[in-house]
C-alpha cells in the first residue's frame, strides 16, 4: 500500500533538495560558492514506522503505469526539464572514439545496410517458408493455417535447439525470467529452473559459440530471422497443441532449410525486383550519403552476399544507373563471414552481364564487378588496412566481428530497431518507472541492514514494488522486451553489438547528420566501484546525445 512508499519520497526529496541547492542544473556547472549538503541518512529502525506514517504524499494506487503520473509530490521534481525529449533515431552512438578525420575508405553491405526493406519482407518469407515445410517436408496441413505474428519474436534471441525454447539471455549467459518461449505459449519460471538443473545460467559449452551457431543453442542476429524464429514457435506450438510427438531437433533442422530455400532458390530476390518501392525503403537517403561521402573524395567499396543482378536492380533504383561510378570496388555473393577469415577462394570478374570471367585478377578497378574472393586478397590489392577503413553492416558476426577483432577496421553497425527503442525511452511513462525503479534500488541497499519487523516489512513491498516496475519491458515488445537490456544487464546481443562495434546507428542516413571531420567520443560509464559522473550528465545530458540541432546545417 501507500504506507510502505514513503520513505522513498522522503529519501528522492532530500536528492532532489541536494541538487538544487547547489545549483545543479541540466545546463549549468555546479555553484562553486556553496557547501554541499550531507547525503539523507537511511532510516534507522527506531524511526522506519514513524517516518511511514509521517509522509502521507503516495496513495494507494501507485503502479507503474498510472500511479507516478498522477503524483504531484514526486513528480516533477524526479525528471530533469528535457529528459523526455533528449533522445534521437538519427543519433549516431559511439561505443568506441572514431575519428572521422582519420577514415578515407568507407565500407558497405548490402541488404539492411545500402538497402533497408519494409516489413511486409519478413511475412512474405514466413509464409513461403511455412508453404515449403508443409508441402514439400509434408508437415501437418493444420501449420498452413497459422499466419505470420508481426510483434512475436526480436532479434538476438537465442533457441535450445533440443528444448525447443526460444529465449532472451543476458550479457553474462543468464536466462531473464519471464522471457522463455516453448511454441507461442511462455514457460513458468519454475519450469525453466527444473529444465536448467536449478538455474537460469546458460553454460558457455552450451551457448551459442563465437559466430552464434552452437551445438545446442543458437543466436539469431539478423533481421532475416525474425520469421524463422515465428515459424519455428508456430510449428512447435502446433505439434503440442494438437498432443503429436516430435524430436525438437528435426523440428529446428527442417525450418532452418526451410528459411534457407527462400534465400537460395531466389524467391527473395524475386520479390523485391518485381516491386522496388514496395520493399525498398528511403532509397534517396542511400543515395545522399554516397554522394556526400564521393564529393568530399572518400573511397567507397561494397562487399555482399547477395548476387549481382539482385544488388544492381536495387541500386539502380535507389542511386541510379551509374551507380558503380560512386564505387571504387564492388564484391557480390562474397560469402561472409567466410570472406573475412579464409584466403581460400580468388577473386573471380564478372562481365557486364553478369557473367563469370576466367582471367587472373591481379588488381581491383573501379567500374569492374568481383565475385567472391578473400579479405587477405583484398587487402594485398588495395592497400586499405588499419582505422582508415570503417565499414558498415548489420549482421554483428558476418560482417563486423572478424573486421573488428582481427583486422582493426573500425566497424559500424545498422541496428534498424533503434528507432522504435529511442521512441520508447523517450516518453514519460519509460522515464518515470526507469527513475523511480532506480529510487528503489538504492534504499533496497540501504534498507537491508536492518532487521526488525517495520523495517523487514517496508523491505519486501519495495522488492514487490521493484518487479512490478520491470514490467516496463512491455513497452518494447510484450513477450521479450528490449533487445538491448534484460531486467537490469545488457543482453547478450547488447555485448556483442559493444565489443565488435565501434558505432552504431539506425541506418546509414545517420551519417548525415555528422561533418566529416567529426569525431565521436564514448561516455565514460563509471564503473561499480567508481563513483557516478554527475558532471558528465548534468553537462552533457545523462542520454548519450550529441546537440544535433547545432549540426543541421550538414545535411
Amino acid at each position: 500500500g501507500g504506507r510502505q512508499t514513503l520513505t522513498v519520497v522522503d529519501f528522492l526529496h532530500s536528492f532532489i533538495f541536494y541538487f538544487h541547492f547547489n545549483g545543479f542544473t541540466m545546463n549549468k556547472n555546479p555553484n562553486p560558492h556553496m557547501t554541499p549538503l550531507p547525503f539523507p541518512a537511511p532510516p534507522t529502525p527506531g524511526n522506519a514506522t514513524n517516518m511511514l506514517k509521517r509522509w502521507r504524499c503516495i496513495g494507494p494506487t501507485v503502479t507503474p503505469h498510472h500511479g507516478l503520473t498522477s503524483n504531484p509530490c514526486v513528480l516533477p521534481d524526479l525528471i530533469p526539464p528535457g529528459v523526455c525529449n533528449l533522445l534521437s533515431s538519427s543519433t549516431i552512438y559511439a561505443n568506441n572514439e572514431v575519428s572521422l578525420e582519420e577514415v578515407d575508405i568507407y565500407g558497405f553491405d548490402y541488404d539492411y545496410t545500402l538497402a533497408l526493406y519494409s516489413s511486409t519482407l519478413n511475412s512474405m518469407i514466413y509464409n513461403t517458408a511455412r508453404d515449403i515445410l508443409v508441402k514439400q517436408y509434408k508437415y501437418p496441413e493444420g501449420i498452413s493455417k497459422y499466419d505470420y505474428i508481426p510483434n512475436f519474436a526480436t532479434r538476438g534471441l537465442h533457441y535450445d535447439i533440443q528444448k525447443g525454447l526460444l529465449m532472451k539471455i543476458d550479457a553474462f549467459h543468464y536466462i531473464q525470467p519471464g522471457t522463455v518461449y516453448r511454441g507461442l505459449r511462455p514457460v513458468p519460471d519454475d519450469e525453466v529452473l527444473q529444465l536448467y538443473g536449478g538455474t537460469y545460467h546458460v553454460p558457455l559449452h552450451k551457448d551459442s559459440g563465437f559466430y552464434g551457431k552452437g551445438p545446442k543453442v543458437k543466436q539469431f542476429m539478423d533481421v532475416f530471422s525474425i520469421p524463422e524464429m515465428t515459424l519455428l514457435a508456430v510449428a512447435n506450438h502446433y505439434f503440442l497443441s494438437n498432443n503429436i510427438d516430435y524430436d525438437p531437433v528435426h523440428l529446428y533442422k527442417d525450418v532452418s532449410e526451410a528459411v534457407g530455400m527462400v534465400h537460395i532458390q531466389g524467391y527473395m530476390y524475386k520479390w523485391i525486383m518485381q516491386d522496388l518501392e514496395k520493399y525498398i525503403l528511403r532509397g534517396d537517403e542511400t543515395y545522399a550519403v554516397l554522394h556526400r561521402l564521393v564529393n568530399n573524395g572518400k573511397k567507397l567499396f561494397l562487399i555482399t552476399n547477395s548476387p549481382f543482378g539482385f544488388v544492381n536492380k536495387g541500386m539502380m533504383y535507389m542511386v541510379g544507373k551509374e551507380w558503380r561510378d560512386f564505387f571504387d570496388v564492388v564484391i557480390v555473393q562474397a560469402d561472409k563471414p567466410h570472406f573475412f577469415n579464409d584466403c581460400v577462394k580468388p577473386f573471380r570478374r564478372l562481365d557486364n552481364n553478369g557473367d563469370l570471367q576466367w582471367d587472373k585478377i591481379n588488381s581491383l578497378d573501379k567500374g569492374h564487378v568481383y565475385k567472391q574472393g578473400n579479405l587477405f586478397d583484398f587487402r594485398r590489392l588495395t592497400g586499405w588496412r588499419g582505422s582508415k577503413v570503417l565499414y558498415f553492416g548489420d549482421h554483428l558476426y558476418s560482417d563486423l566481428a572478424d573486421l573488428m577483432l582481427w583486422h582493426g577496421w573500425r566497424t559500424g553497425a545498422i541496428v534498424p530497431e533503434l528507432e522504435l527503442e529511442t521512441k520508447v525511452l523517450s516518453t514519460e511513462q519509460y522515464t518515470q518507472s526507469l527513475t523511480w525503479m532506480q529510487a528503489l534500488t538504492g534504499l533496497l541497499e540501504r534498507m537491508q541492514m536492518h532487521r526488525d519487523p517495520e523495517s523487514r516489512e517496508v523491505l519486501l513491498e519495495w522488492m514487490k514494488e521493484r518487479e512490478e516496475l520491470r514490467l516496463t519491458k512491455n513497452m518494447f515488445n510484450p513477450h521479450f522486451g528490449s533487445i538491448f537490456r534484460t531486467y537490469h544487464n545488457p543482453t547478450y546481443f547488447s555485448r556483442r553489438l559493444s565489443r565488435f562495434s565501434d558505432l552504431y546507428m539506425a541506418s546509414i542516413s545517420c551519417l548525415l547528420n555528422y561533418d566529416l571531420s567529426y569525431t565521436f567520443y564514448p561516455r565514460r560509464t563509471p564503473l561499480q566501484h567508481e563513483p557516478p559522473l554527475w558532471m558528465d550528465q548534468l553537462c552533457t545530458g545523462c542520454m548519450k546525445t550529441p546537440f544535433l540541432e547545432e549540426m543541421t546545417h550538414i545535411r
